[in-house]
């Protein structure tokens, strides 16, 4: 995702201004999806709240001979609620992002790629940027982890008493 990319998604507002922007891809497995509308309603609220802003929504198909198909949310045909998001979707990613993102999916699955700019962190982002700040590193601790500490942290206390 090249910057002059990403320039082209802000029409509305200076690169100045510009939060955080993330991704993710979730995975379906073949026959393993089950969608109610339910991640639509979130993804919504998280809108409407002001705590993100949908920079691109892409949609991947590999097939059981391990080919790719990409679909922008642009292409479906039926949007329903995300017809009020698909307005601001900018194609971001490049041919090579969709490849290296495919590569982690199973034959015979679907995942969508949801890429968002956290606006809750845009003032705090830019104010760094003004103060000769630049972001070098980040990351995520996968809840997992996050469990697991909790409850290492936990076991002795509860030994003890």
């Amino acid at each position: 995702m090249a910057p002059s990319e990403t320039t082209q998604v802000m029409t509305d507002r200076s690169l100045d201004e510009l939060g955080p922007v993330d991704y993710i891809v979730v995975e379906f497995p073949a026959g393993a999806s089950n969608f109610t509308g339910e991640m639509t309603d979130e993804l919504l609220a998280l809108v409407d709240s002001g705590t993100i802003r949908v920079i691109d929504i892409l949609i991947l198909t590999k097939n059981e001979d391990g080919s790719i198909e990409a679909m922008e949310l642009s292409d479906v045909d039926e949007l329903g609620p995300l017809q009020a998001v698909e307005a601001e979707l900018a194609e971001l990613l490049a041919a090579d992002d969709v490849d290296h993102l495919a590569a982690a999916m199973e034959p015979g699955s679907t995942a969508g790629v949801l890429i968002w700019e956290n606006l809750w962190a845009a003032p705090f982002a830019s104010a760094a940027r003004r103060s000769g700040g630049q972001l070098i590193a980040n990351g995520r601790i996968p809840i997992q982890a996050i469990i697991a500490s909790i409850e290492a942290d936990d076991a002795p206390a509860s030994e003890g008493d």
